[in-house]
């Protein structure tokens, strides 16, 4: 089955961390990449541009209305994912788990399988 799994990156708490701890956090994310790609389990990734730059489209009377975004107002907002292939739900909570950000107290990570996906690498 396929999973989504979800980044929620916090400024405020990469910020209080020292630079070598924050470094550990992003460029971990290439071993953590390779290890899942030896095993089959890796599909995709994506990393997103920061939450200002985003926009809310809502269609009012048949009009599109356009907004800055944020959808929602928060101190944490989705800011990448990885799409993986694994056996079950247990697993693909432990692969969440080698994330570097699952480590660090004050980031998320969310799990959630895909119901339903089209093209390549979803």
């Amino acid at each position: 089955m396929k999973y989504l799994i979800m980044m929620y990156p916090n400024a405020e708490v990469l910020a209080a961390l020292s630079e070598d701890e924050r470094n550990a956090v992003f460029q971990g994310h290439g071993p953590f990449m390779e290890k899942i790609k030896e095993t089959g389990e890796f599909v995709g990734t994506l990393a997103l541009a920061g939450h200002d730059q985003s926009a809310v489209v809502r269609v009012r009377g048949g009009v599109p209305a356009v907004t800055d975004g944020p959808y929602a107002e928060a101190k944490e907002y989705v800011g990448g994912a990885y799409i993986i292939e694994a056996k079950d739900l247990e697993r693909a909570h432990a692969i969440a788990a080698m994330i570097p950000d699952a480590a660090v107290e004050g980031l998320g990570i969310e799990v959630r399988p895909i119901v339903f996906s089209e093209g390549a690498s979803a």
